[in-house]
């Protein structure tokens, strides 16, 4: 039997990031397919609709001002750029390889699941009714476009750990980017650096969350 201070240990949540853990997200999904010349979809992205740019979206700004600002600044890419709004779920591509089958472990062992994204106000309800079968299984999920706060900010995970009722020390955050891992463990969250599904697996097993 362990011991009282093992057991206080275990952790009894996880938080997930979304992008580039859950499923994969690349603009250059949506514009290959509106961009025929490589060297010019690399400029493209480079130079127009950079991850700059696109993270006002996640931290609460609405498509019409961004791309009204974008146009003006690069008119001959003006219907390029207008595509973001409509077409952003096709940025989006396929669950991580390993991913669904992990939450499905997850969470037929009962563990309770959230989730902290980056992620416009106006992309994301279409995206979590596209992808429900995945997100259901979620008790609440927290967007940073509809807070106005993103992370590695401190103050999301607080938010984020408040609404949700969980105590940091005992809840796992999991997410691709170093600078978030370390916003998550600046509040006392488990912060685990996603790199690919077996290994996250085998940390989660290591926690006690889910079977090797």
């Amino acid at each position: 039997m362990p011991t009282a201070d093992v057991a206080a240990a275990v952790p009894t949540a996880v938080i997930f990031d979304v992008g580039r853990v859950l499923y994969d997200w690349d603009p250059r999904i949506l514009y290959r397919h509106l961009i025929d010349d490589d060297r010019a979809l690399d400029a493209f992205l480079r130079d127009v609709v950079t991850h700059d740019w696109h993270f006002q979206h996640d931290a609460g700004r609405d498509f019409a001002d961004t791309s009204a600002e974008l146009v003006a600044l690069h008119p001959q890419h003006a219907e390029l750029i207008a595509a973001w709004g409509p077409r952003f779920l096709e940025s989006i591509g396929d669950p991580i390889p390993g991913m669904p089958a992990l939450v499905d472990a997850l969470d037929a062992a009962g563990v309770p699941l959230f989730a902290i994204t980056n992620f416009s106000h106006e992309f994301w309800p279409p995206f979590r009714a596209r992808e429900a079968a995945m997100f259901d299984r979620f008790r609440d999920i927290v967007v940073s476009g509809v807070e106005k706060m993103v992370k590695p900010d401190p103050a999301i995970y607080r938010l984020a750990l408040d609404r949700f009722g969980l105590e940091a020390a005992r809840t796992v955050f999991i997410d691709d980017n170093a600078a978030n891992i370390a916003g998550a463990r600046s509040v006392g969250l488990i912060a685990l650096h996603f790199t690919d599904a077996p290994t996250l697996r085998a940390e989660l097993a290591a926690l006690g969350l889910v079977a090797a």
